[in-house]
């Protein structure tokens, strides 16, 4: 499976006010593996920076004039990114903003017509409700490291993402995959499942280990007078 880890830097924030992309970051993953491939562009945007803008990523006006506009970069940029999965922060952010640009540069269709996307906020909300969930508050608890990330930028923060987003779903590499029945009450300790000759390590738990959480259930469901939702003794305590 191949993956694009995406961030872009704009002019301002509300696409409503005319504000426009000056920066593309891409990161390519396949089999959740980074390739070391990447398309980075920063792009002459028709229209001044923010000062809110320019304080958050420092890419000024005098720079940008002398970049590419998004017109003359889209086919190789498209080329880039068709068909694959794109890993956003935030996504309906970048989304917006490119999907205006591609409508700017006469070009059929949007984002979604062209890429699956998924939103690592949406993934980290889940995972972590009622916390914070920004990339700087994910890094910390992933212990990635940011610390280069005094600005921002859209390379930079999409390799800061492409780490976060690999610890963040670590644990979800082998779900979906039939990796056929297991041949007694419990199967090996560990085998191996492959996923597009990407070789992931199942590992399984012991009788021993199964008999101790067994234990813990019983425990729980005790103090709780019974109203746990799982009860003790049924597959895998459900």
């Amino acid at each position: 499976m191949r993956q694009i880890v995406l961030d872009t830097e704009t002019t301002g924030l509300e696409l409503a006010d005319g504000h426009r992309i000056i920066e593309i970051g891409c990161i390519e993953l396949v089999h959740r593996r980074a390739t070391g491939r990447h398309w980075h562009r920063y792009l002459k945007p028709g229209r001044e920076v923010d000062a809110g803008a320019l304080a958050v990523h420092g890419i000024t006006n005098d720079f940008l004039a002398a970049q590419p506009a998004f017109a003359d970069v889209a086919a190789e940029f498209l080329a880039f990114v068709d068909g694959t999965e794109l890993v956003i922060h935030n996504a309906e952010f970048d989304v917006g903003f490119l999907d205006a640009e591609l409508a700017a540069s006469g070009i059929s269709g949007a984002i979604a017509d062209r890429c699956r996307v998924l939103d690592t906020l949406a993934l980290a909300r889940h995972m972590h409700p009622g916390q914070r969930n920004s990339l700087d508050a994910l890094c910390k608890r992933y212990n990635v490291d940011n610390s280069g990330r005094d600005l921002h930028g859209a390379l930079k923060d999409a390799r800061i993402l492409a780490d976060v987003y690999l610890a963040m779903s670590g644990g979800q590499a082998a779900l979906g995959l039939d990796s056929g029945p297991a041949t007694g009450p419990i199967a090996a300790a560990s085998r191996v499942a492959s996923r597009g000759g990407v070789q992931i390590p199942v590992v399984r738990a012991s009788e021993t280990e199964l008999a101790a959480h067994g234990q813990a259930l019983e425990a729980i469901d005790r103090a709780s007078g019974g109203r746990t939702l799982f009860r003790p003794g049924s597959p895998r305590g459900a």
